[in-house]
């Protein structure tokens, strides 16, 4: 069974809409701070240096799904999957959840990547220690 990395968030004024529920936006920087804590708890960083390079994460994809809602003061619970781990890209799922109820789900696909200034982005294949620290995450329940 796939391991699970969870992570908790309070939802800020700031993260509602005129109504006080968390607006649609919001999720998606949620996902991001939770794939940031992932990869921290890994020794991992969204730029960092490798084999003299400079590598970074740029998204090529992000979807998100509502079931409820949630409002300012909420404590939410964020559940991070991988639900697929390729040579150069990983697509992280995630789950949110309200007093242990599913409320959003969404994914972000994310691609290994060298930051060159005097080039253009290019893709590069994930680092070996990266990947094996990621792989105990990769669900194969929810490879499409």
């Amino acid at each position: 069974m796939a391991e699970v990395f969870k992570t908790t968030k309070r939802v800020e004024f700031r993260d509602t809409d005129a109504a006080g529920i968390m607006h649609f936006s919001t999720y998606f920087t949620y996902m991001e701070e939770a794939e940031h804590e992932l990869l921290r708890s890994l020794g991992a960083s969204v730029i960092q240096q490798t084999g003299g390079e400079t590598l970074s994460w740029p998204r090529v994809a992000a979807t998100a799904e509502y079931h409820g809602a949630v409002q300012f003061e909420d404590l939410i619970e964020i559940e991070v999957r991988i639900r697929r781990l390729g040579t150069r890209s990983v697509t992280y799922q995630h789950t949110f959840l309200l007093d242990a109820k599913p409320i959003a789900s969404g994914t972000i696909t994310a691609v290994c990547c060298c930051i060159d200034p005097e080039q253009a982005l290019s893709s590069r294949d994930i680092p070996s220690q990266l990947r094996n620290q990621l792989s105990p995450y990769l669900d194969p329940t929810l490879a499409k």
